[in-house]
C-alpha cells in the first residue's frame, strides 16, 4: 500500500473492519496517486448519520468528498466512487496547472478519460456589492427567491456569502483573515 491513511474517529471507534474498508476502498484510488500521497479520513456518527469526510491534499489543489448514510461501510463505498469521478472530470484542469502533475501516476495523466461535463460558465453577472449584516444579506436572498447571496460584511468589511441550507437554516462563508 503506497498511499499513506490518517483515520479518525469521531464519536465511532475506528475498529480493525472500518481501518480495512477504508484502506482498502480509498486505496483503490492510489492507482491514480504517486507514491506517498495521504489521505485524511474523518468517520463521524451523529444521530443515525454515518459520515465519512476523504481530503486528499495536493499542491495547489485538495481533493475533498463527504458521504453520510445510514452505514458506514455505505458511506465509505460512495465516497470512493464520487472521487474517483471527480479525478476523471477534473483530470485535465488538475494536470494544466503542472504543479499538481508531481501528485499523479503517469498512466493516470496519459489515459483520456470522456469529459462529459466540461465546466462551463454561460454568464457573468456584475452587480454593487453593499455592505449589510450577515442577518440582512439572509432576508434579501429570501426577497431574491436566490439560495446564496454575495454581500460585503458591514462589521469586517469583507466579502461574505450566505446561503440557504437544509432545515431553513442559513450558512455564511467568510474569507480567513
Amino acid at each position: 500500500m503506497n498511499m499513506k491513511f490518517i483515520i479518525v474517529g469521531k464519536n465511532i471507534e475506528v475498529t480493525e473492519g472500518l481501518r480495512a474498508a477504508v484502506e482498502d476502498k480509498i486505496g483503490k484510488l492510489e492507482k491514480y496517486f504517486t507514491e506517498d500521497t495521504e489521505a485524511h479520513v474523518t468517520l463521524s456518527v451523529e444521530k443515525d448519520r454515518q459520515k465519512i469526510e476523504v481530503t486528499i491534499p495536493m499542491k495547489g489543489n485538495i481533493i475533498r468528498s463527504e458521504q453520510v448514510s445510514s452505514d458506514m461501510y455505505v458511506s465509505i463505498d460512495l465516497v470512493e466512487e464520487i472521487i474517483e469521478r471527480q479525478l476523471k472530470k477534473y483530470k485535465n484542469k488538475l494536470i494544466d496547472k503542472k504543479q499538481a502533475s508531481s501528485f499523479f501516476k503517469q498512466e493516470f495523466m496519459d489515459k483520456e478519460y470522456m469529459d462529459d461535463e466540461e465546466v462551463q460558465i454561460i454568464r457573468t453577472k456584475k452587480f454593487d456589492i453593499k455592505p449589510m449584516y450577515p442577518e440582512d444579506a439572509c432576508v434579501q436572498m429570501e426577497l431574491l427567491g436566490h439560495n446564496f447571496f454575495v454581500f460585503c460584511n458591514a462589521e469586517t468589511d469583507q466579502v461574505n456569502v450566505v446561503y440557504k441550507r437544509k432545515g431553513n437554516t442559513y450558512g455564511l462563508i467568510e474569507p480567513e483573515v
